[in-house]
């Protein structure tokens, strides 16, 4: 593999766009701040960009260090930079926090200009199709045509299916990962403990909880919901199996096996950084995507597609099954696309996207390539 480094320190940019920003749904509101990263230089022609999309919680920084003293990198760092999959010395990768988050982009925690209050549940319901909207304003911004490519994993993945329905012309090619054209029940239903945990959380007053405390113990557990669904089952063999956390306490009632001990610290830690009412908000984005609405069924969504594409699944990930992606290549194949899969083996379910860098890497380096 080529020596690979990173992309350095790098800020992240704010852009508003002050005029009225209408939602699929029919909601309007008067301006919409985007959150973004770049890595790399857009060259002269401004073909060289490829957009990153962001799954469920992660935010527009995706690789390098925002500080110097920094001590972890962007989410996907592993992926982008000098000589990775997504080669800064050849591209230009954008990454956009999604609308709807709590990063930087408007969501339902930002401040509502017109009340001077914090949105929350008077925000409207985002859909993927919105955040394809804006990350399409702020292209549209940077004065670039078309991009070379979109790719992401899980809901970053729904993104790039959705810029290949609806902006054919603006996208060569897409690379969804971990992904699928809706979520199964079964994911639905795993988010809706998890909606359930903040709602019934008493400090959740609904929605509206910024100027007293948080909801931390419902959005820790919704976390923790969560978290079960990115693993897999050789995954918790191999990093917990049924390991007691404290030995001393093996017959104590509040005594833990290492599993339960980490699906609580990452519970807890997650409520530090995110905002409990986003999660709402993104959970409900995840189960109500599907590609084919208001395009009659899954064939005709897909039949708009024009750009080459190569989907990646993990054969361990059971929140988006790759029978999912199957379907979605078999479509596209016989609608005679030029489109391409790769089941990936891996035990680490659906979280192989962060981890499998360098099969990723291989198999992107190919397929950009050809296009």
């Amino acid at each position: 593999m080529t020596e690979t480094g990173s992309v350095g320190v790098v800020k992240t940019k704010y852009f508003t766009f002050k005029d009225e920003f209408f939602f699929e749904s029919g909601r309007v509101i008067s301006s919409v701040t985007v959150a973004y990263e770049t890595y790399g230089k857009l060259n002269e022609a401004k073909d060289n960009a490829i957009l990153v999309c962001h799954a469920l919680t992660g935010s527009a920084h995706a690789a390098g260090y925002n500080r110097a003293d920094e001590q972890r990198p962007g989410w996907w760092d592993s992926m982008i930079g000098p000589g990775k999959a997504f080669d800064t010395d050849k591209y230009f990768v954008i990454c956009t926090n999604f609308l709807g988050s709590c990063f930087g982009t408007t969501g339902p925690s930002s401040v509502d200009p017109s009340t001077g209050k914090r949105y929350g549940l008077r925000f409207p319901v985002v859909t993927i199709r919105d955040m394809v909207h804006l990350q399409k304003k702020l292209i549209d911004h940077l004065g670039i045509k078309q991009l070379f490519c979109v790719a992401g994993g899980s809901m970053g993945g729904m993104q790039a299916l959705e810029w290949g329905a609806t902006y054919p012309d603006s996208v060569k090619s897409i690379i969804p990962i971990a992904t699928g054209a809706y979520i199964i029940p079964m994911s639905i239903a795993f988010n809706a403990i998890a909606k359930f945990a903040i709602m019934k959380d008493p400090r959740w007053n609904g929605g509206d909880y910024y100027d007293s405390e948080i909801p931390v113990d419902g959005l820790a557990i919704a976390r923790m919901a969560g978290h079960i669904t990115y693993l897999s089952d050789p995954a918790f063999h191999n990093k917990f199996g049924r390991r007691y956390a404290n030995f001393e306490g093996i017959y104590d009632f509040k005594g833990m096996f290492e599993v339960e001990n980490y699906l609580r610290y990452n519970g807890y830690k997650f409520t530090e950084t995110f905002d409990a009412n986003t999660y709402l908000y993104v959970l409900k984005t995840m189960d109500i995507f599907d590609l084919s609405y208001g395009r009659g069924n899954l064939e005709e969504a897909l039949s708009l597609i024009k750009a080459k594409s190569l989907f990646m699944t993990f054969t361990s990930d059971f929140l988006f099954p790759s029978y999912q992606t199957e379907e979605i290549v078999g479509i596209l194949k016989g609608q005679g696309k030029d489109t391409s899969w790769e089941n990936i083996t891996s035990d680490y379910g659906h979280d192989a996207f962060l981890l499998e860098f360098e099969v990723q890497t291989q198999l992107i380096n190919d397929f950009l390539k050809r296009v």
